[in-house]
């Protein structure tokens, strides 16, 4: 599954692996599944994004300043990576990490984006901790960690929108349009 947005974007938004029914079937990262219709909107309440989200890689969806992709870049079986799919795709997630220009704040969804950053980025996992809204600063990047916006996880109540709203409005703060 390719990347989506600008190369040279500011904010880097790292999630698990492409669904199954929505990325693996529209071609684009979080578009046609439940996940996209909690992210794509926060992201153009905050200015990372322009258009309309219609869960259609022909939407007219821009995103500004802001790349997204995924720490395994294929449908993992069971829609569950292993620790071995993750590591055999951080070449991948390297490559972006490391683009010129690296961006300077990365979003993980999930503590699975999280550890693979930070393992990534030459961080200790163990050193720290994925909460909601936690930052690390690793070198010139900062780290922010969410709840993925799966629909398990809105529908759970473990992530509301607002909650997931205040993190974005907190890269915004990191990121100054």
């Amino acid at each position: 599954m390719p990347s989506f947005g600008p190369g040279d974007a500011r904010l880097l938004v790292v999630g698990l692996a492409p669904g199954r029914g929505g990325a693996n079937r529209t071609g684009r990262p979080f578009t046609g599944d439940g996940a996209g219709e909690v992210l794509y909107p926060a992201l153009m309440r905050h200015g990372f994004a322009t258009g309309t989200y219609a869960a259609d890689p022909n939407d007219g969806l821009v995103l500004a300043d802001c790349r997204i992709t995924n720490a395994v870049r294929c449908v993992p079986p069971a829609n569950k990576p292993t620790g071995d799919e993750v590591r055999q795709c951080r070449t991948f997630l390297h490559g972006e990490l490391e683009a010129a220009p690296a961006p300077t704040v990365v979003l993980a969804l999930g503590q699975v984006a999280f550890v693979a950053i930070l393992r990534t980025l030459g961080a200790r996992p163990g050193h720290h901790r994925f909460a909601h809204g936690a930052e690390v600063v690793i070198g010139a990047q900062t780290v922010v960690a969410s709840y993925h916006t799966s629909r398990y996880n809105m529908n759970t109540g473990r992530l509301t929108v607002a909650a997931f709203d205040r993190v974005i409005a907190r890269l915004r703060t990191l990121l100054p349009a």
